[in-house]
């Protein structure tokens, strides 16, 4: 497992993985869950659209996203937030 930071912004809904700003892009090219791009705090389409970016910008792949959406993404709280994680 390798250790993370996440930090977001909730009035821009801009997020940062590891220093760089994630694009929802590459992840929409994917799955386009969530056209106008990432949300938190529930367990809706703007969460699975960070699930899914962090998962293929962390290991490359899809795989295990819907779960991390619900036991990650959804529990981050409805403000800004900086918070560390493995994967």
């Amino acid at each position: 497992m390798t250790k993370h930071r996440l930090i977001g912004d909730w009035l821009t809904k801009q997020v940062l993985l590891d220093g760089k700003v994630l694009s929802p892009v590459r992840s929409q090219r994917c799955h386009n869950h969530s056209p106008d791009g990432f949300n938190w705090a529930y367990g809706g389409s703007g969460p699975a659209q960070l699930a899914l970016a962090i998962m293929l910008e962390c290991t490359g792949i899809p795989e295990g996203y819907q779960d991390f959406k619900n036991t990650f993404v959804a529990k981050l709280p409805a403000t800004n937030f900086d918070v560390e994680f493995e994967l």
